[in-house]
């Protein structure tokens, strides 16, 4: 059987058509399809944020491209009154820095910067542990996004087990997050539970959400770009 053919989009084309600014309140329409009640579902990370509208400290471990769209991700749902940054080099937190808004401390070491945060978020390629149980802040959420093999960690032991854990996909945890699987950290909640409101958020816990990433929410922002691309 032929095989349909493929369109290459490129990234300066979709930068062009869809700002980070659209795509936000877009993604969080398109999510509303897939819930049972109408308007039950939200943007993820409002569901689990324990915080109000303004205030609070962000820590972001890691500079890469996922901490760049994870600092416009949580700045766009939340005023943090201060934003720290570590990574394992300065160079890199200096060049993350340039291309965000003034303002951003970078901290000397991960400890510094995740002491007292109230949102911790770890966007980085570790293979072992770079943030400890130990430094985090009782009712702190952290986003664990890196570490996505099954040998692989971001958070210790004392991190996993001592959190409240909520997952994307709970068998994908079980068999594919070296923090989930090493830790034996049982999980509490999927975030689809969360949103539809079957399991609670919890905001009063320490929580930590372990992100692996759901095939269809690729397809729904594909589709989203395709879609503003196919009408302009």
């Amino acid at each position: 059987m032929a095989h349909p053919p493929f369109r290459v989009i490129l990234a300066d084309a979709v930068s062009r058509a869809l700002s980070y600014e659209q795509l936000v309140p877009q993604l969080e329409d398109a999510f509303r399809a897939f819930s049972a009640r109408d308007g039950s579902v939200q943007q993820p990370r409002r569901s689990v944020l324990p915080l109000e509208e303004h205030g609070g400290v962000l820590c972001i471990l890691g500079a890469g491209k996922q901490a760049e769209s994870h600092y416009y991700a949580l700045m766009s749902v939340h005023k943090f009154n201060e934003v720290r940054l570590w990574s394992r080099t300065r160079e890199s937190c200096e060049c993350l820095v340039s291309r965000l808004p003034p303002g951003i401390q970078i901290c000397p070491d991960a400890e510094s910067a995740v002491c007292g945060a109230d949102v911790v978020v770890t966007v980085t390629m570790a293979m072992e542990p770079i943030l400890k149980g130990c430094w985090i802040k009782p009712g702190a959420h952290i986003n664990v996004v890196g570490a996505c093999r099954p040998n692989w960690r971001e958070v210790d032991d004392d991190a996993m087990r001592g959190c409240t854990l909520y997952v994307d996909d709970a068998e994908a945890a079980r068999n594919e997050s070296g923090d989930v699987m090493l830790s034996g950290a049982k999980i509490f909640a999927e975030l689809g539970e969360v949103i539809s409101g079957r399991k609670p958020s919890l905001k009063d816990h320490t929580t930590i959400f372990k992100s692996l990433g759901l095939a269809f929410q690729d397809a729904v922002a594909a589709k989203i770009v395709y879609d503003n691309l196919k009408d302009n």
